[in-house]
């Protein structure tokens, strides 16, 4: 029998992934990812952040190489191509569809003005009604700069996309885009169900800069003759689903339905989780999107909490407070001598720049409750670990309020997540079942292609290969421990907010 890979892309700020999928066994038939060190992000001034397209496409094409390389597929065998990417960033093109500046990345700061300019003069109740969120730093925001700072190059713009469009584009010739890539740039108006004209009036934008809309599930294009030249790929092969890293991680964990939650915790954490009614915070403090799965007649919504100082955090107390040479494991069992709530230290872990849970406040990281002759160095690494966990349910707290029940976590056993101390405590405090897989945003994507080209009926089919690794349910016994620890480091959190 004839193999049947589909090929997956994540399109990422460090990195550039490619996994080849065996679409009948479902399994990873090979994976890479180039640069093999951070890609490199320019800052031309503080707070801003760019890439050049061109370098994603170089990298995608050395990951391809290698994995064609390593498993003997042959283009034939590549029944489709499903493309994962980091969200929010901006990238501009003109009519023969060369790029005309860099991409300005999700984390570049410098819109944040326009969005807050647009957000008070359109209105709460306008932006939020039709948008779920505040213009923000979002995408349609990195354009308004543009638009002011660089009118001239502005004026050459014929489309503007996301990340994965423009990978898409690469591929085959054609501009597109999706209903969840333009929710996350600001540019969807739920309530009326198209483009948000007004923010783009607003800003002076013609409708035409948007690509045609395609499902996030369908053949979107095909790969063209001069992509299929340059990749060793076969002119025709359909390219069939494109999501965002937040959105395409929650459809790797088959997270799709009202009160199904995805996490990750690596350098930041987050939450995301599904919602089946129109809903948003009035405080911005999460962000709501289209997710995956939504369509003008299926109301799927992606609620993402996002906290900054997650890994970043245990990362140094590593460095900084643990015994030198110590690995992540060691640190977890030192801290297995300290009970539960680290005997009144408490740690606020916002110490990597302005927190949306906060309403974009930046209180920095604090160390409370020390007692020199009580407490050392396994206090301080449990209460990092405590505080990470604390921060990730005081969000939760907010999507509770906007109508989520919070009952199963899906995760990827990957950073934070191989730690049972952190695992335990999300558990308890959260009164949630974690569930652990093994799965990765590019394999993925490229089981979201095969959903889009009709390989797969739907994301059961698509996953029911997905494996599980684990298994984390609430420790009912000590869970007033845990609780009374969460109660202690939120009275801290609010003393220093006010």
């Amino acid at each position: 029998m004839a193999k049947r890979y589909l090929l997956g892309f994540d399109v990422g700020s460090s990195s550039v992934k490619a996994s080849l999928v065996n679409a009948d066994s479902g399994e990873c038939a090979a994976s890479a990812f180039f640069p093999e060190r951070e890609a490199p992000i320019t800052a031309v001034k503080a707070g801003w952040a760019e890439q050049d397209p061109q370098m994603w496409w170089d990298n995608a094409k050395l990951s391809l190489k290698k994995i064609m390389a390593e498993t003997g597929a042959t283009a034939d065998e590549i029944k489709a191509i499903g493309i994962s990417y980091q969200m929010h960033g901006l990238v501009c093109v003109d009519k023969e569809q060369k790029v005309l500046r860099p991409s300005i990345i999700w984390c570049d700061s410098r819109a944040v003005p326009y969005g807050e300019k647009a957000f008070n003069e359109l209105g709460a109740e306008q932006c939020l009604g039709h948008l779920l969120n505040s213009p923000g730093n979002f995408t349609a925001a990195k354009l308004a700069w543009v638009k002011e700072n660089e009118p001239e190059l502005f004026d050459r713009i014929d489309k503007i996309m996301l990340p994965g469009d423009y990978i898409a584009m690469r591929l085959s010739g054609v501009a597109n885009t999706t209903i969840s890539g333009l929710s996350e740039g600001m540019m969807w108006d739920f309530k009326d169900k198209k483009v948000a004209k007004f923010l783009l009036d607003y800003y002076g934008f013609n409708e035409t800069v948007i690509p045609d809309i395609v499902p996030t599930f369908s053949i979107q294009s095909e790969v063209c003759a001069e992509a299929a030249a340059e990749l060793g790929l076969k002119e025709g092969t359909p390219i069939s689903y494109r999501g965002g890293d937040q959105p395409n991680n929650a459809l790797s964990l088959n997270v799709f339905n009202p009160g199904e939650i995805a996490s990750t915790a690596g350098t930041s954490g987050v939450v995301y989780g599904v919602l089946g009614e129109t809903n948003y915070d009035p405080k911005s403090r999460v962000n709501t999107f289209a997710h995956v799965n939504y369509t003008q007649d299926l109301n799927r919504l992606g609620v993402l909490l996002c906290i900054n100082g997650t890994g970043i955090l245990n990362a140094w107390v590593r460095r900084t407070i643990a015994p030198e040479g110590i690995s992540y494991a060691d640190m977890n069992t030192l801290t297995d001598s300290v009970p539960i709530g680290s005997e009144g230290v408490t740690i606020i872990p916002f110490g990597n720049g302005a927190e949306r849970v906060l309403e974009n406040r930046e209180i920095g990281c604090s160390i409370n409750g020390v007692n020199f002759n009580k407490h050392g160095k396994a206090h301080l690494m449990r209460a990092a670990q405590e505080g990470i966990v604390f921060s990730f349910c005081y969000g939760m707290e907010v999507m509770q309020q906007m109508g989520m029940d919070i009952k199963k976590i899906h995760a990827g056993k990957a950073n934070m997540f191989l730690s049972p101390l952190f695992r335990d405590t999300l558990a308890a405090v959260s009164g949630a079942t974690i569930e652990l897989y093994e799965t990765d945003g590019s394999v993925g994507a490229a089981k979201g292609a095969g959903m889009g080209c009709g390989i797969y009926k739907d994301h059961d089919e698509a996953f029911s290969t997905l494996k599980k690794l684990a298994v984390i349910t609430p420790d009912e016994k000590n869970r007033d421990a845990y609780l009374a620890a969460y109660a202690a480091w939120k009275e801290k959190l609010e003393q220093l907010l006010k």
